[in-house]
């Protein structure tokens, strides 16, 4: 971190930050770029510099206002890569300048809780109950407008140039990481890893049907490659995608619309008799 950029952190920290963020007023309506104010993290709570950000279909979900959890007015995004602003008092596993990922599902690690403990899951709910109600882990907002709140979305908020998020949400990564790519780690691409490494554990050999090519179908297939397939047929009904997804891993690709006979179940046990060891859903 260049010293002029480490001068430009430190000269906002204790302050309310005001820039620019795309506000979800309300549902299906479009996003507001707007100036908001973002307030001085609270203890146990880290204030980020927003870098780049990724769309995931959560996000439309939300906005379009199918999500029954979805607030408004918020600040949507999930998907990002970041640099620490600010931290609150008692945090001590991030400081100035690291670059983080924010997680909208992270662990308190704790040794008295048996869901961070226990490795079939990753479901923490330390700060769960509140992050639900779009606000930060004590029960407050630090966004707002003109002195008129506005909820987290997803314990993240990054459609914003800053966002405060509790410290157990800042996964530390390599800061000479391209932070342009790194983005796509806080949904899409560990959610496809992680259903392929922890989830099922495909092993090498196997055969592999992905339903849906878009970034986590695309994961899922790098990632059941590095495991060792043998076969890994990717799904979609958007042919355009196929070149990516063979680049990707993907041993071949089939149209489920314009398939021989429309009939995708039949095309797939043409070449698998008894069937595919894993079959993945990302069609989202």
């Amino acid at each position: 971190m260049s010293s002029a950029m480490m001068d430009a952190l430190k000269a906002t920290n204790g302050q309310t930050i005001t820039c620019k963020a795309a506000v979800a007023w309300e549902a299906k309506k479009p996003l507001d770029v707007t100036d908001i104010q973002v307030a001085p993290p609270k203890a146990g709570e880290v204030r980020v510099k927003i870098i780049s950000n990724a769309l995931c279909h959560t996000d439309i979900y939300t906005l379009d206002g199918h999500d029954p959890e979805g607030l408004f007015p918020c600040v949507l995004g999930h998907e990002a890569a970041a640099v620490v602003e600010s931290v609150g008092d008692g945090v001590t596993s991030v400081a100035m300048g690291d670059v983080v990922i924010p997680c909208y599902t992270p662990e308190c690690k704790k040794h008295d809780c048996i869901f961070c403990q226990s490795p079939k899951t990753n479901l923490c709910p330390s700060i769960r109950s509140t992050q639900g109600q779009g606000l930060m882990p004590d029960g407050t907002s630090r966004l707002s407008k003109d002195g008129k709140q506005i909820f987290h979305f997803m314990g993240c908020s990054t459609f914003a140039e800053y966002a405060v998020i509790a410290e157990i949400s800042a996964a530390k990564i390599n800061p000479g990481a391209d932070l342009d790519k790194m983005c796509l780690l806080g949904c899409g691409v560990a959610t496809g890893w992680g259903a392929v490494f922890n989830n099922t554990k495909v092993e090498p050999g196997t055969s592999v049907a992905v339903f849906g090519l878009g970034a986590l179908g695309l994961s899922v297939i790098q990632a059941a490659k590095t495991a060792g397939a043998r076969r890994i047929v990717g799904v979609d009904i958007n042919d355009a995608k196929f070149p990516l997804a063979v680049e990707m891993g993907a041993t071949e690709c089939v149209n489920s619309i314009t398939c021989e006979g429309g009939d995708i179940k039949a095309v797939l046990m043409s070449t698998e008799k008894w069937g595919y060891d894993y079959t993945f859903d990302c069609t989202g």
